[in-house]
């Protein structure tokens, strides 16, 4: 959850940017480990959001070499930026994880309007299982060599290595895109009782902690982390044959700037 005073200073952040960047805000959410549901006791806010300017800021001759971000400084506790709508959408093309993951988030500061829900609907139609497959593997693999062989692991590094290797096994079953939320992919653990009881207590141990908790090697994590990764060693996942997204992408993106209410914020 987001405390009350939190989720106020982070709306009113959001106002300001509006106004000093001249820019309407599409969707804003909680991105990192509170939208994926293993938090710390000091985690971060990560607030992520889309925006757009008006359409005729689009109409420039040196438009590739324009500002496409909004970014400050972590400022009590509070990480908050934002993408531009059109680099949203050119990494959405190529089922860019970041941004798939955002449009998922289950914690909403706003959402206006029709791109977010339009974006939604094309998931099954942009969305590449394939790629998710190599990008959840290889953060997978890179976390468990950097962090798990080690004698003490911090303890937020088996939840990024757990939750990739658990949407690989969503994407593999159901050829959709995996939620964020962790506890939505435990099911594809069933049976695997001692596992499942070790994941909990490092989740609640993971509640209490700081971020930079540790703890000793989890045996019974360890083994399936290592078993899946040398499952998927061999794994070639089969390549999809989608159409091309380009003119549905074009279409969301004009369509969200002929809005009425994407103009310059009132002053």
């Amino acid at each position: 959850m987001i405390p009350t005073v939190v989720h106020t200073e982070i709306m009113q952040r959001l106002a300001k940017t509006e106004r000093e960047e001249g820019v309407r805000i599409l969707l804003a959410i909680e991105s990192g480990s509170r939208a994926w549901g293993f938090a710390s006791a000091n985690s971060d806010f990560d607030v992520r959001f889309i925006y757009a300017r008006p359409a005729d800021w689009y109409l420039a001759v040196d438009l590739e070499e324009l500002r496409d971000v909004i970014e400050y400084a972590i400022t009590d506790d509070i990480d908050l930026n934002g993408w531009d709508i059109r680099k949203a959408l050119r990494l959405f093309k190529k089922s860019n994880p970041t941004f798939v993951e955002w449009l998922q988030s289950p914690f909403k500061y706003t959402e206006v309007g029709a791109f977010a829900e339009g974006a939604r609907q094309l998931l099954p139609l942009v969305y590449s299982c394939e790629s998710g497959i190599y990008h959840y593997r290889n953060m997978a693999k890179t976390n468990y060599r950097g962090y798990l062989r080690a004698d003490l692991v911090p303890i937020k590094k088996y939840f990024y290595v757990l939750r990739p290797l658990l949407s690989v096994r969503w994407l593999e079953r159901y050829g959709t895109t995996a939620p964020i939320e962790f506890a939505k992919l435990l099911h594809l653990i069933d049976g695997e009782t001692q596992l499942l009881a070790d994941i909990e207590m490092l989740l609640q141990k993971k509640s209490v902690a700081l971020e930079l908790g540790y703890s000793k090697p989890v045996a019974s994590i360890n083994a399936f982390v290592e078993a899946e990764l040398e499952r998927l060693k061999s794994r070639i996942p089969l390549r999809e044959q989608k159409p091309e997204p380009l003119c549905q992408l074009n279409a969301l993106f004009l369509a969200t700037l002929r809005e009425p209410w994407i103009s310059l914020p009132e002053a």
